[in-house]
């Protein structure tokens, strides 16, 4: 059996670092596809299958690329995430970039004291005059501290024959040593190492919305011991399962469990995204991770913490990482030959005009330093992955649970939608849509009969006449004497007569209805409805319609896809023609098919998906997976709860509303958009500085200025999905 182990990777920020790593760890495991990785977490996760490869042997091997690898269960266990760590592991970067921010103004300090401050900055890239050394020693000190977590990887790079950005800096950085351009030098260092450390900001803050959906799940629950009765707290990772944990209005809920005592609402917006609490009573479920309202209640506990739902939602989330985006993909394709055809270009620059037209030696080096520099693909490599990961965790915020970048591309590219019509259309239970009574009886009086009738089966039907007793307030006598005529309905004794509940056919029998009943029968069944008749041996009491109810937003969320530019909506159903027919009608879909077996289902999946390109299906479950499976991409919604769901869909919806589904296609969008935007940013402001350095226009700060803007740029673009 393959061994899994997780590592934290300190110095892995950029998706360099992971092409980095790929190169180095995959062929002592096994290849790269045993390698999955975590950028804003900075964690490395390794198939292990080979009983040679230890975890000593992964953490010297990651050592040789300048990064350093910590087993996960030294760096985060049970009690503390991370592990409290030393001050320079955590400052250190910091420090350094402080430091050689100070060595490079004291340098620039004593520079322009000896020559002026304006013509310190003019000089630059000129060579023109002569620095004084406390000048140099201070600039020198700025090139070392700046570069003093920079320059193990690009020795790596260099000793690889890998060019990344690290060899790219340091070769610009050594470049304007050796043309004496001390200035140039220290400013490039200083700079590329205050994009890094930015970029690292700006990773951890991505990272904290991640883990703001960890402290959404309190660390203690106030639980009822088994031993003394009393109200104990007790760390929410220790609490087994059947445990009896009483919450407090106010209080967060700890664990995922079911209502024993009390009743109250819960605001499950952290989990589905619901902008209204749902209110709970004894048998109710609750989640860990929502809020309770004003009521004190009592549950208890169906899973252990790391089981819970929103354990599962953060899992998940996190997994979504290693399932990169084509967009993702493609970046770091481009940059795998972007960087070396740099390097060429570079040196082209560098050689061809003082060799062919007579160019300054000097001047074309200093111009091929500016190529190196902003030729730095990490704003571009950085951008993609931030972008992704904001969008996957906004969606998780909303209520919709996306399993990786390649699912949430797609909702923006969907040409035809398919809908399951029961449980995903319609709420899946029967209800009592119409009561008709006849012959001088009563609303309330035909539903009494017919919840006595009905008391003594456990028909789905039957359940929909005794919830619309109930909801009226009758008190229900059950029916003596009850028989049951298979097939047909049932009879039975109600205040010493006998009565009948049964189907049209049944009345029809019994030759009792006479034109009129006839008539109304026949409307509502085809309006989609199923009869239910009460009648006695002198005349029809009434007729009951029941039918599975469309749900509210059913139609708004249709119409909202149309007006998104769905070409297609199509709704699949089992049910029978004229039942499929008149739900279609009232949700205005563009087509739909009855009476399929699930086999159909897929081959309906596979016909739209040929006509229209990628299609989406969209069931409420497990029970829809062969279709799902067929799609382009598979969506279940109401999931809640509900693992086999979640992991069979591609994306889940953890709430039953339709109206999640345009959110998702416009997120969806917006995430390709902000994508779009940061890939032409980058490579746009790349193109300019290459022309001014042909030109010999630009210069070196000015180039690694140029490209931290670009990077905090893209990066604080991409974040603006976390909104």
């Amino acid at each position: 059996m393959p061994e899994t182990i997780s590592f934290k990777i300190h110095g892995m920020d950029c998706a360099d670092e992971v092409v980095l790593l790929k190169k180095e760890v995959g062929p002592l495991v096994g290849g790269e596809d045993k390698l999955y990785f975590n950028i804003l977490e900075g964690k490395m996760t390794v198939s292990i299958t080979d009983e040679t490869v230890t975890i000593k042997s992964i953490r010297q091997t990651v050592a040789h690329t300048g990064m350093e690898a910590v087993p996960w269960s030294e760096f985060c266990d049970s009690k503390a995430c991370p592990v409290e760590e030393g001050f320079w592991k955590r400052n250190g970067r910091a420090g350094a970039c402080t430091a050689s921010g100070l060595f490079f103004l004291m340098g620039f300090a004593v520079h322009g004291y000896n020559h002026s401050f304006i013509d310190a900055l003019a000089a630059s890239g000129t060579g023109e005059h002569e620095f004084p050394l406390l000048s140099v020693l201070f600039y020198l000190s700025a090139v070392v501290t700046g570069g003093w977590f920079i320059a193990p990887k690009a020795v790596y790079a260099a000793r690889k024959l890998r060019p990344d950005m690290n060899l790219l800096m340091a070769i610009a950085a050594i470049g304007a040593i050796i043309i004496d351009e001390w200035f140039e030098a220290a400013a490039v260092t200083f700079l590329f190492s205050l994009a890094l450390l930015l970029e690292s900001w700006s990773v951890e803050r991505a990272r904290k919305a991640i883990k703001a959906l960890v402290g959404l799940s309190p660390l203690t629950a106030r639980v009822v011991s088994l031993e003394s009765g009393d109200i104990v707290e007790r760390r929410v990772d220790e609490v087994p399962v059947g445990t009896v944990i009483v919450i407090r209005p106010g209080d967060k809920i700890p664990l995922d469990g079911v209502i024993t005592k009390g009743s109250t609402s819960v605001d499950q917006a952290p989990i589905t995204g619901e902008s209204i609490p749902v209110n709970k009573t004894a048998g109710d479920e609750v989640f860990a991770g929502t809020i309770n309202g004003v009521g004190a209640f009592e549950f208890k506990s169906t899973k252990v913490a790391k089981d819970t739902t929103l354990s599962r939602i953060i899992q998940l989330v996190e997994e979504a990482q290693s399932h990169r985006a084509p967009s993702e993909q493609w970046v770091e394709k481009f940059a795998r030959y972007y960087t070396p055809a740099m390097i060429i270009l570079a040196i082209i620059i560098a050689v061809i005009p003082p060799l062919i037209f007579g160019g300054a030696w000097g001047d074309w080096f200093y111009q091929a330093l500016v190529i190196l520099v902003i030729a730095c693909p990490c704003a571009l490599v950085i951008s993609t992955p931030v972008s992704i990961v904001a969008g996957l965790t906004a969606a998780a915020k909303a209520g919709v649970l996306i399993k990786g970048g390649a699912y949430l591309e797609i909702p923006a590219q969907l040409n035809a939608i398919a809908l399951d019509k029961t449980g995903t259309l319609t709420y899946g239970r029967p209800a009592v849509q119409e009561v008709v009574p006849l012959n001088g009886h009563t609303k309330k009086q035909l539903i009494g009969y017919a919840a006595a009738l009905e008391a003594h089966s456990t028909h789905p039907l039957a359940h929909a006449i005794l919830n619309e007793a109930e909801s009226l307030g009758i008190d229900i006598t059950r029916a003596e004497n009850f028989t049951v005529m298979q097939g047909k309905g049932a009879t039975g004794e109600i205040d010493g007569r006998d009565y009948w509940i049964g189907s049209h056919r049944l009345m029809e029998e019994k030759g009792i209805e006479d034109g009129k009943t006839h008539e109304i029968a026949v409307a509502l069944e085809d309006a989609g409805h199923s009869i239910v008749c009460i009648f006695s041996e002198k005349h029809v009491c009434g007729l009951i319609s029941i039918a599975d109810t469309v749900r509210d937003e059913a139609r708004e969320a249709v119409q909202s896809l149309k007006a998104l530019g769905i070409s297609q909506i199509v709704m699949l159903t089992g049910d029978n023609k004229r039942t499929a027919e008149a739900v279609a009608s009232v949700i205005n879909v563009d087509s739909y098919k009855s009476e399929l077996l699930p086999e159909d289902k897929v081959k309906e999946l596979t016909r739209l998906t040929e006509s229209f390109g990628k299609t989406a299906m969209v069931g409420d479950g497990v029970n829809d997976a062969p279709a799902m499976a067929a799609s382009t991409i598979g969506i279940a919604m109401g999931v809640m709860g509900t693992d086999a769901a979640i992991e069979t869909a591609d994306i889940a919806l953890m709430t039953d509303d339709l109206r999640k589904l345009p959110w998702l296609i416009k997120h969806s969008r917006r995430t390709l958009r902000v994508v779009k935007q940061n890939i032409i940013f980058a490579l746009g402001l790349k193109l300019v500085f290459i022309i001014l350095a042909l030109v010999g226009a630009a210069t070196l700060w000015m180039a690694i200025a140029a490209d931290m803007g670009a990077s905090l740029l893209v990066i604080f673009n991409g974040l603006r999905l976390l909104r």
